[in-house]
Formats: C-alpha cells, structure tokens, sequence
C-alpha cells in the first residue's frame, strides 16, 4: 500500500511503498478515507520520541471502511464505518471496568507482540513503526478492534475523522471532564480545533455565557460560529481582567487548551470562587506553573488534566456523530481544507494560517 512514512526526525513525510500484514486475533484491516492532520502528529515527526522510532507511519484521526478482520475479532463486520481513537484499551484492568478507558493501566495489549508476531507494517523486510497503533498516513489500517468505533453510514468521512481526537477531546473535556451543567459559565483559551470542539459542547450543555480566548481575530470571528457569546484577543487585551468584567467575577470553567504555564495561569485567575480550570492542551513542555497554596485553598479552586476529553471512545463517538446528524455539533466548519496523501508536509503548512481549522486527507 502506498504511506506517507517518516524515515527521520523532522524530515517530512514521504510517500511511499509499505508492506500491511493480514489481521492477527481481534484486528482489523480497515481502508483509510479520511485522515484528519493533528498537531500531535507533527510533534512527534518532529522531535526524537523513544515510542516512535523511525521509519514511522503517523496519523491518529482517521476513519474508513471494514475491509477485513482477524480470526477472533467480534465487534464489526465487513463493510462497517468505523473511527479510529488512539485510546488504547485493554477492556479487563481496572479503569477499563470502571468505564475509564482513557486511564487503561495495559494499553500495550492492542498491540502486536514484537518478539512473537511479525511486525503489522514494514519495508524491504523491516518493520516499521504505527504510530499509536493506528497509522492513519496510509491507504489501510491495521488496528486493534478496540480503538474502533462503529459510526452511521450516512456520516461523511471527513468530519468522521475529527471524532477520533479532536472532538472526543475538546467536548469530552467540557461535557465529562468538566460536566459543565446549564446556566453555568465557561471560558476556553485557544480556539484551534480542539478549542472549537470545547466551545460548541458548553453551548450544548447550556452554558449561559462562553467566552473564547484566542491572539487571532479569525479564529475568534470562526469561534462566535460554534457558539462563543464573547471573544477576547489577549494579544491586544487583557484576557483576565476582560473575563471578569463579562462574567461579573469569573467563570465557573476555564480550559487551558493551549497547554503553557502562562495560559494555564491566566485559567486560574478567570475563575471565580470555587471555580475549575481544565488543562486540555500541552504545548511543547508546558512548562512549570507556580501555585500559592494558600490563594488554592482560600479561592477553593481545582486544576485538573484532561486527557482524550476524559473519553470512552465506544460510548462518546457514537454520541458525538448523533450530535453531528441532528445539527446540533458542527463539524463541517472545522474541515477547512481537504488533501491528498502525498501532500502532507504542505497541509501542516496550511494550518499555519488562522483561517484554516483542520486539514483532512481524502485522496489516497
């Protein structure tokens, strides 16, 4: 099959020629239609990650069709849609039993055995690494049933893709992590993809004021769209003492989806009493945030980190893609541009410009 692979530590991504092994166990061969380009990808293509050694086949936001299973796979049939998710559950441990599959404790178990199975990609005989065991960067996938998720078939792959990562994560954080309840009031900082995602679910939940926080006028003009009642661009304003005045003294949610220490400072301080912040966003070390312990306990705030919107892939997906038919979650608006295969290194260029929310490969 042909793969967009990257043979070296921020040397782009090439098409080429890779081997797909046939489904061993619960695997399924799914044929990619859609891939979404995250950010997460881009990071790990271009810094040195000891999970991901190179040759490596990215891509984490995809969906497609059912082309095949292995001999003990029982949750899809041939021909399903379904969406990737790189939650990697194992269905037995204890968090996956309590329905907290995003804090699965043997995640490893969707995984081939590298001493006992041959490898599921590889070239000229040598293995080459998928990414967070899905690999989207490719015409098939070779994937653990358990990082799939069955959708309707009337859904478009494009917007399908997106339910995988950055919808799971940016409405998973507002309506599971947070559980923001009508008539409360929500701030997020950073209105890229993810940050979208968190602003259409408060507006589903019911929130009676969203104030989108973002350095780009377009991003914000795009999140007034998906519901923010108020934008701040912080570059010209201070965002702090702004969300103060709209709220009258704070908001009862603020997430950080940008992910430093000076934004995650500012979610702290936008809060009222008793208010919540929600890291959702890790932007290259994040950095180290200083708290004062006593200001912590005398506001009777919390800071919490979220991880995949605090996801259960098989129950949240399948709720988003409904959300998404009925008109309620817009997720077209967020398909700004659709590629080829080949054309991924230009596409992660794209998302460089503010009017550009989400790139998806359609072409394979």
């Amino acid at each position: 099959m042909k793969a967009a692979v990257v043979d070296s530590v921020g040397g782009g991504f090439a098409l080429q020629d890779v081997d797909i092994a046939e489904p061993l166990g619960r695997e399924v061969l799914v044929e990619v239609r859609a891939s979404g380009l995250c950010h997460t990808d881009l990071t790990v293509a271009t810094h040195a990650f000891a999970d991901f050694p190179t040759p490596v086949v990215l891509g984490h936001e995809m969906a497609g069709v059912v082309g095949g299973l292995g001999p003990e796979a029982r949750a899809f049939a041939v021909g399903d849609h379904v969406v990737g998710c790189l939650v990697q559950w194992c269905g037995s441990c204890p968090a996956c039993v309590d329905g907290r599959a995003y804090q699965c404790g043997r995640p490893g178990t969707t995984l081939r055995d590298p001493v006992r199975d041959a490898p599921r990609l590889s070239r000229a005989g040598r293995p080459v690494t998928q990414g967070m065991g899905l690999g989207g960067f490719a015409q098939h996938a070779l994937v653990h049933e358990n990082q799939l998720t069955a959708v309707p078939r009337r859904l478009p792959f494009a917007p399908a893709a997106l339910l995988g990562c950055g919808v799971l994560t940016g409405a998973g954080s507002v309506l599971n992590g947070a559980r923001v309840r009508a008539g409360e009031t929500v701030a997020v900082i950073g209105a890229g993809g993810v940050g979208l995602n968190a602003v259409g679910a408060a507006r589903i939940a019911g929130a009676s004021r969203i104030v989108a926080i973002d350095v780009r006028d377009a991003k914000l003009r795009r999140a007034r769209a998906f519901g923010a009642t108020d934008v701040v661009n912080s570059a010209t304003t201070d965002a702090v003492t702004a969300v103060r005045e709209l709220t009258g003294g704070g908001v009862r949610h603020a997430f950080d989806v940008v992910g430093v220490a000076a934004t995650t400072e500012q979610a702290l301080r936008m809060t009222a009493l008793g208010g919540g912040v929600y890291v959702v966003g890790l932007a290259g070390s994040g950095g180290d945030l200083k708290l004062s312990l006593p200001r912590l306990l005398l506001e009777q705030k919390s800071i919490q980190g979220l991880i995949m919107g605090s996801g259960n892939p098989r129950r949240d997906i399948p709720r988003y893609a409904d959300l998404y038919l009925q008109g309620r979650l817009d997720l077209d608006a967020l398909v700004s541009r659709q590629i080829g295969l080949g054309e991924i290194d230009a596409g992660y260029a794209s998302l460089r410009d503010p009017e550009v929310a989400r790139v998806v490969i359609t072409s394979f």
